[in-house]
């Protein structure tokens, strides 16, 4: 009987280990231009799911926003990507997006871009308008993505 026990805990033991490393966290670091003590990380991978933290489209040269939408949506679109990528996952990956906005006009602007990110079903998404937006940028953008099973 005792014997029994000792190896139903040792099982149990060892399932319980196996289980915790499927949710081992791993962190999307910023790239070495962005890292000057930003206190978040790029994205945090947990077990298979992405959580993107907020991403807005800066020029490298000028570390501000470009004068075209189109440009600053291909730029902030471009991070995600990366962000994504970097954590061994593909936009097709990508379940959820929310995009803030300092003007709803620019929807339509926006979404030619963003269209071009993903080749089958759009994740869910929500386009919200805010005031301002840090360093005067158009567009913030932030997601969770899922690993699909292989």
């Amino acid at each position: 009987m005792r014997l029994r026990k000792v190896v139903i805990s040792v099982l149990f033991l060892v399932l319980c280990t196996a289980a915790g490393a499927a949710d081992r966290k791993y962190i999307v670091k910023p790239r070495p231009a962005d890292s000057k003590a930003l206190p978040f990380s790029e994205g945090v991978l947990l077990g298979n799911t992405l959580y993107i933290a907020g991403h807005i489209g800066l020029d490298a040269k000028t570390n501000m926003p470009p004068a075209s939408p189109e440009e600053e949506a291909r730029l902030v679109m471009n991070d995600i990507k990366q962000t994504v990528e970097s954590a061994g996952l593909a936009m097709d990956d990508v379940v959820s997006i929310q995009v803030f906005c300092t003007d709803l006009k620019l929807y339509d602007t926006f979404n030619s871009v963003y269209k071009t990110y993903f080749h089958g079903d759009y994740p869910a998404r929500a386009f919200l308008g805010a005031a301002n937006l840090l360093r005067g940028g158009r567009y913030e953008v932030m997601g969770i993505a899922v690993k699909r099973s292989q």
